[in-house]
């Protein structure tokens, strides 16, 4: 099996030796996108909805880098600094996903890798064309 590392332009997580995702076969693993800019700063230092959004963009932009979309994403697990944006989230699975969405975790968490990150979204997608 074919394995591939995919980068975004801009990729501010080249300098923490990881990959925006990895395409083994006909799967794409998306790693970690938080709501960071393409300065590489969390956007909204405060602003969930600002953050949320743009996690959502950055894990497009990795996806159609691999290949994918967001119609072909299979699992998606979101990592929260609270629980109390839940509802937010809900309304932003309708807003990028659509029937089926995909399989979802959601986890409650003290910190992510940015003090000010409160998002972070990882996927995995079927790449397009190689499997319907």
């Amino acid at each position: 099996m074919q394995i591939d590392q995919i980068h975004t332009q801009p990729d501010p997580y080249a300098p923490y030796l990881l990959s925006q995702a990895i395409r083994a076969g006909d799967l794409l693993f998306v790693s970690g996108q938080a709501g960071y800019g393409d300065d590489g700063v969390i956007v909204g230092s405060d602003n969930f909805d600002l953050q949320a959004e743009q996690a959502f963009r950055n894990l497009q932009r990795a996806l159609i880098a691999g290949g994918s979309s967001m119609g072909r994403v299979v699992k998606v697990t979101i990592f929260l600094k609270s629980m109390a944006h839940f509802s937010k989230i809900v309304e932003l699975r309708r807003k990028w996903f659509s029937v089926p969405y995909p399989a979802d975790t959601i986890v409650e968490i003290s910190a992510l890798y940015a003090p000010d990150a409160m998002i972070e979204i990882e996927a995995i997608a079927v790449v397009e064309g190689d499997a319907a």
